[in-house]
């Protein structure tokens, strides 16, 4: 009976499970979603991959350089060259071959990145310097220009075009301004309040400069005209940019990805320098094999007898030597008692009988200072000397 009621359980189980599924089945609706996993590694690495991508696609061949050691394989000619990184730590020997390349009939763009020091009359930008135009902050201009106010967009850059109604919109940063105190420049481009963009002929070639090259970045280049913007400054050229990508170094990549492995190669480290490092203290060279002399093995074994049992010692060890010679010489002397043996011992020695009891006397625990003792060891081996 019991077994019967399990098998009906399991069908029944069964049977609910099959029922399940099968509306599960019926109810699920399938669909499709987009994961952002952010930046790819490369768009990381190149802030500026958008705008080289964009530049391919309009049919212009565009490579990147990390410093201007390039620069002397470059042909001048149809070449636009992007200083669009730092290039405050130029020389001014590199400053004259991007000036001569460019008299070459080269297009340079770089971007301002110094202000303008009235009291030192440069700025730390030796290549702005070179083109003598000047970068304030915006905020430093005396008087605003007219009709600032009529401006529906002031705080985007406006380039106008021959033969164009409207102009073209850029999003330079509009917190600095060019000044060309020389009227040198032949084109430029402006915000409600201050210009980002010159262009002036050198040579056969052409300079520009803008105040900041974040419009062409990854994020911004899809604003405004921004994109256009570089692609009309770089037409029918081959275009170079330089700029050096800050990349994380070894150190870094390791402690972000592999920390336990730097911490167990460093405990590795640590237990070979513990290994090899001294740990029962330094070696010793062997004693030099020349002989002693007699008198210093005699000194050496006088030394240690008195280090190991004292003055008392050396001087019992003295008086016992006596007794014995005396015990040769005068037979039954052990019989005797103290007074009659200090009397043989003044008769044998011929020395008096206070002499005797003073250095036959057992000596006191306290130590005796060097005078002392030496005064009782010579007075021993006198007595001794004349047995």
């Amino acid at each position: 009976m019991s077994r019967r009621r399990g098998a009906i359980a399991a069908a029944l189980i069964a049977v609910s499970v099959v029922a399940l599924s099968v509306y599960l089945y019926l109810k699920v609706i399938p669909y499709q979603t987009v994961i952002d996993h952010g930046p790819s590694p490369e768009a990381r690495a190149n802030p500026y991959l958008a705008a080289e991508l964009f530049l391919r696609k309009h049919g212009l061949s565009v490579e990147h350089a990390n410093d201007l050691d390039i620069l002397p394989s470059l042909d001048p000619r149809r070449r636009s060259l992007l200083l669009l990184g730092d290039h405050n730590n130029m020389t001014p020997r590199q400053i004259d071959q991007v000036m001569n390349w460019t008299r070459a009939g080269g297009r340079l763009l770089f971007v301002a990145q110094s202000l303008w020091n009235k009291k030192l009359g440069h700025s730390n930008d030796l290549l702005l310097d070179r083109v003598q135009l000047h970068q304030s902050l915006s905020k430093d201009l005396k008087e605003p220009p007219p009709n600032v106010g009529d401006d529906p967009f002031p705080l985007l850059t406006k380039l106008y075009l021959e033969n164009e109604d409207a102009p073209a919109y850029a999003g330079f940063n509009t917190a600095f301004h060019l000044e060309d105190p020389k009227n040198l420049a032949q084109a430029w481009a402006n915000s409600a309040r201050a210009t980002h963009m010159m262009q002036l002929n050198y040579g056969r070639g052409s300079i520009t400069v803008v105040t900041d090259a974040d419009l062409w970045k990854t994020p911004a280049i899809g604003q405004f005209d921004n994109a256009w913007l570089l692609w009309y400054l770089t037409a029918d050229t081959r275009v170079t940019l330089i700029f050096n990508a800050d990349h994380d170094n070894l150190p870094t990549l390791l402690l972000r990805n592999f920390p336990q492995a730097l911490v167990a190669l460093l405990a590795l480290i640590g237990l070979g320098f513990w290994h090899v490092g001294v740990r029962q203290g330094p070696l010793q060279e062997p004693a030099p094999k020349a002989r002693r002399q007699l008198q210093e093995h005699l000194r050496a074994s006088a030394d240690f007898l008195l280090r190991r049992n004292g003055q008392a010692g050396l001087l019992q060890a003295l008086q016992q030597d006596i007794l014995r010679r005396v015990r040769r010489r005068h037979p039954g002397f052990e019989q005797l008692g103290v007074a009659e043996q200090w009397l043989v011992l003044a008769r044998l020695t011929g020395q008096p009988t206070r002499a005797i009891s003073q250095a036959m006397s057992p000596r006191p625990k306290q130590r005796l200072s060097s005078v002392e003792f030496s005064r009782q060891v010579a007075h021993l081996q006198s007595l001794r000397n004349a047995l």
